[in-house]
């Protein structure tokens, strides 16, 4: 069991697959764990890339008890891995939330970041602002962050039933809510920091190309979000996944593995 040591005693989980100074690092969303790859870690690996994942603090294995556990402080935890494993050169994929973190952990680790995957990634805004139509309100994320204060079991178990638009298993389903039930109770301080989020300087900063993975029919993070990223970055792909909701590597694992595989054979 891997453990980096952080802040106050904490520690983050994370786990190392391959060898070499290159890897892909896969950053989950929101709630969830290292777990959530189980669909695309196998692929990666058996192509022989490295692959670092970590859970995010507050969630999975890691410490429950950060004092901080805001995009910046996970995104912090990412560079202080690469840094740690020695990494010279990374392609980031961060999933919901953690696309923001990717975002931010890749201002961070400048040159040493040569690729970013963002897969329904909640950035640039995950919320409209006064110049920016995409994403939720400020008020249904108050509501969201209240509902599940008052019965997190049963709203964890509805947000996995909303995941996927396709149709998946009941197993699937109940894998997704043990997940979301691994993290503390305090991670909606993570999630509430979706808020103010505005990441579009940040891209528009980037000179790195960028993958981006649209679920169509994504009722998570609104997909014309998604589709935004292009208008800051200078250098996008993005592939519209007209099948899945907000979890294309698993409703549309073979088109996501193939995707990513070619981007990560171009940048990695």
């Amino acid at each position: 069991m891997s453990n980096l040591a952080r802040e106050d005693g904490k520690q983050v989980y994370y786990e190392d697959y391959g060898a070499g100074d290159a890897a892909v690092v896969l950053i989950h969303g929101w709630g969830t764990t290292v777990r959530a790859w189980d669909y695309t870690l196998p692929g990666l690996a058996m192509a022989g890339h490295r692959v670092v994942l970590l859970d995010h603090r507050g969630c999975g294995q890691s410490s429950k008890d950060f004092a901080d556990m805001s995009i910046e402080a996970i995104a912090g935890d990412v560079v202080a891995l690469v840094e740690h494993l020695g990494l010279t050169r990374v392609v980031l994929n961060g999933w919901s939330l953690g696309g923001a973190v990717a975002v931010a952990a890749a201002q961070a680790l400048g040159a040493r970041c040569s690729g970013l995957v963002l897969t329904c990634g909640a950035t640039p805004c995950y919320l409209q602002k006064a110049d920016y139509p995409h994403g939720g309100t400020d008020e249904a994320l108050a509501e969201t962050v209240t509902a599940m204060a008052a019965d997190r079991v049963n709203f964890l178990a509805a947000l996995s039933a909303g995941v996927c638009a396709s149709e998946v298993s009941q197993q699937v389903t109940d894998w997704m809510t043990n997940m979301f039930l691994e993290s503390s109770p305090q991670a909606a301080s993570s999630l509430a920091a979706l808020g103010p989020l505005d990441q579009r300087d940040i891209l528009q900063s980037l000179t790195v190309p960028v993958l981006g993975f649209v679920g169509a029919q994504d009722a998570v993070v609104d997909p014309a979000v998604c589709r935004s990223v292009a208008d800051y970055a200078s250098d996008v792909r993005l592939v519209e996944c007209a099948g899945s909701g907000h979890a294309p590597f698993i409703e549309e694992s073979e088109l996501y593995l193939a995707e990513l595989l070619q981007f990560l054979g171009s940048n990695l």
